[in-house]
């Protein structure tokens, strides 16, 4: 009866959205046919690896503002500069919900998830901890990682293939601990195995939920399979995360180390310069819980070193299969550098121009975040059409990256589309690999110092032989851009 009940109930708000306002106006745009009261669940209700395609053919059939719908949900997907532009660079837009919601168990009301006061306020503590003048002192991190990378790389470089990611990770999450946690972390230990592991199947659980309508329900998910999973998945990430909290307290409850509250937004220089150690002083101060604490390392830890380590490995891919490319960029490191085998100044990684139009067009191609989310508290006129309060609104990145109309021949690896005089007439949110406006990457300049040092300290000893073709490469849905299989690559020493 209860049971009866309930689906009773629920068909009754399905109906009333349905004849509603925000119905009649959602019924307007353009969008995929739809069956009575389930919508376009039955569209979504397949495996990450076909949602990709289904996702990318419906902007190619529909164009670049359509909407969907599932059972009481309403969901509009964009992917033009102008209605990008309109969400990204206004306040009123900043708000998250769903799908953001179903990360909350993991990242709890971190950066990446939390809106209004809480979001302000932690963003302004912690752009802090990215100041311009902390990330000088971390380019120290980068290249003693960079020069443990080359080490390994030799090693690696009798093997005929590698699979880059699982290669590439253990660096990167190295030097997010030893920078942004102030912790030395030990590569391949049994602890950042375990840890990877939980990521790259909490992302899968993810995928499973967004797509499966009915999932969306708390009841539901968390009595089925993939919710049971998580829950066990949860406690491997919560408890690396917390390990490494516990070790960085421990460390300055030993040590004397105090941070100058002062007004040029940097914080002791002469200590650690860490995320975690600016956290655990404002907890001192009563600024921050415990919890809170957790919430941003979760974040961090994620966003630091997963989408860094994946931009790494489209750099490897797409320069190995452009070998012309990769000339010219070992052209403009033998010009700065001559023979010397040093690591790069920070006046030299901006003399590399060339390297960084690279970089940019890699992400174009590649954005580690495909997809972001924001939810639109009000009526919002998008495209010329009025799209209701309370609709989700997806934001397409990885579509508009890979418009014709705005990058002729898109899937063209071509660097040159980054300099001066083709970016003139370009509207700047045609790429945005790391979002925009006040909700943008906090830590985007960190990343670019990163990927710049390991990236050039490799192509200049190293030559990338493809192993994965362009064409091999199969993209499934997931919080980050991942694809099916494992990318390899031949590192060959260069004479």
């Amino acid at each position: 009866m209860l049971l009866l009940t309930f689906i009773f109930g629920f068909l009754i708000l399905v109906l009333v959205d349905w004849f509603s306002r925000a119905g009649r106006l959602m019924r307007k745009i353009p969008g995929p046919p739809s069956w009575p009261i389930i919508g376009n669940c039955l569209h979504f209700a397949v495996t990450p690896v076909k949602l990709f395609p289904v996702m990318r053919a419906f902007t190619k059939k529909y164009g670049h503002l359509y909407q969907i719908h599932g059972l009481n949900s309403r969901f509009v997907n964009i992917s033009s500069p102008e209605d990008i532009e309109k969400i990204m660079s206004s306040p009123q837009y900043n708000f998250k919900k769903m799908p953001y919601s179903f990360i909350v168990p993991w990242l709890g009301d971190g950066l990446l998830v939390s809106n209004s006061s809480k979001w302000q306020h932690r963003r302004k503590l912690l752009t802090k901890a990215f100041h311009f003048n902390i990330l000088k002192k971390f380019t120290e991190t980068f290249k003693s990682s960079a020069t443990s990378f080359l080490k390994r790389v030799d090693q690696e470089s009798i093997k005929e293939k590698t699979d880059v990611l699982a290669f590439i990770s253990p660096t990167a999450l190295r030097i997010m601990c030893e920078t942004a946690m102030g912790l030395t972390m030990v590569e391949d230990s049994p602890a950042m195995k375990k840890y990877f592991d939980a990521i790259f199947k909490i992302g899968e659980c993810f995928a499973v939920r967004v797509s499966k309508l009915w999932l969306h329900n708390e009841v539901f998910f968390n009595n089925s399979n993939v919710g049971k999973n998580q829950k066990k998945l949860l406690v491997d990430l919560h408890e690396f995360t917390t390990n490494v909290i516990n070790d960085r307290r421990k460390t300055l409850d030993n040590t004397d180390a105090k941070y100058e509250n002062n007004n040029d937004e940097t914080y002791d220089v002469s200590h650690k310069l860490a995320m975690l150690d600016l956290l655990l002083e404002n907890e001192k101060m009563g600024l921050i819980t415990s919890e809170g604490i957790r919430e941003e390392v979760d974040t961090f830890m994620f966003e630091g070193f997963d989408t860094t380590s994946l931009t790494l490995t489209y750099m490897i891919l797409a320069l190995a299969n452009e070998p012309e490319v990769q000339d010219k960029i070992h052209e403009e490191m033998q010009r700065i550098f001559g023979d010397s085998e040093r690591m790069p100044t920070v006046e030299e990684l901006n003399e590399m121009k060339y390297f960084e139009n690279c970089i940019k067009e890699v992400m174009r191609l590649y954005p580690a975040a495909p997809l972001i989310v924001r939810h639109l508290l009000n009526d919002t006129e998008l495209s010329g059409y009025t799209v209701p309060g309370g609709t989700d609104c997806f934001i397409h990145i990885y579509d508009m990256h890979r418009r014709a109309d705005l990058y002729p021949d898109p899937t063209r690896f071509d660097p040159d589309r980054f300099l001066p005089e083709n970016n003139t007439n370009r509207n700047p949110y045609t790429y945005v690999p790391f979002s925009a406006g006040q909700r943008n990457c906090i830590g985007q300049k960190f990343a670019m110092l990163e990927l710049k040092i390991l990236m050039s300290s490799l192509l200049r000893k190293y030559h990338l032989d493809p192993v994965t073709k362009i064409s091999d490469v199969i993209f499934k849905f997931d919080i980050v851009l991942r694809t099916q299989y494992p990318i390899y690559v031949k590192f060959r020493p260069r004479k």
